[in-house]
């Protein structure tokens, strides 16, 4: 305690909280939790995103009809709204809040699966494997899928920023990642009391979100300008 609210210095390069825990070392042991947030969701949304838009992009018809008209309901509440009720409904804690961040943007990677599905499933090597007697779960694994994952590539590093700031959100609420783990909207959350008197405690952690944000969105970007063979000359 008697280390703390200071301002940077050498022995504590981003100062310390209220309570005397160093906010550089908080930061870093943060990201771990951001980045593990974000990468975990984004994977429950393209899992169970992937599975329906798949299904909708491939079979058609019937199944195409009932399964965008669900995800239209899931799209029709914002996200944030939901991942909201979801740990509203369920308690904050660090599960809970990959899972509600996760089904909050499974409507998007449904909709990307889709269309990219459905671009690939009218190319003649479909045709032809088809003719050729292979079976519809060998033409999902075998060549749907391979060739629709160059959208869904890109839109899952652009979703990892998103869901890092989404769950930035829900723990600055409070629903989020709980104390003592340090997540950096709990930290944003935590030294607001403090913003005018010691700004260094709110500073570096919304820092931290904006420089992993712009890095994971300059990721997506490259990623997009490296796998759309439109964007090659």
């Amino acid at each position: 305690l008697q280390d703390r609210k200071q301002p940077p210095s050498i022995h504590h390069l981003m100062g310390t909280d209220d309570l005397g825990r160093d906010v550089f070392s908080r930061i870093l042991y943060g990201g771990r939790v951001s980045l593990k947030v974000g990468l975990i969701s984004v994977s429950i949304s393209v899992l169970f995103g992937g599975v329906l838009g798949v299904a909708a992009g491939f079979y058609g018809g019937r199944r195409d009809t009932v399964i965008m008209r669900f995800v239209d309901v899931l799209m029709a509440i914002p996200g944030m709204i939901l991942s909201i009720s979801i740990c509203a409904a369920l308690g904050p804690g660090m599960f809970n809040t990959m899972l509600a961040v996760g089904i909050g943007s499974i409507p998007n990677y449904a909709r990307v699966f889709r269309s990219a599905v459905m671009t690939v499933v009218g190319q003649e090597y479909i045709e032809a494997s088809r003719t050729m007697g292979a079976r519809n779960r060998r033409l999902i694994w075998k060549h749907v899928l391979p060739n629709s994952m160059a959208p869904v590539i890109v839109q899952a590093s652009l979703g990892v920023a998103n869901a890092v700031v989404t769950a930035a959100s829900l723990s600055f609420t409070g629903l989020g990642v709980q104390p003592p783990n340090p997540e950096w909207g709990a930290m944003l959350s935590y030294g607001r009391p403090f913003i005018w008197d010691y700004p260094h405690m709110v500073l570096f952690p919304g820092i931290a979100i904006m420089l992993t944000v712009l890095s994971l969105n300059l990721l997506g970007d490259g990623l997009r300008d490296a796998l759309d063979p439109r964007l090659k000359q």
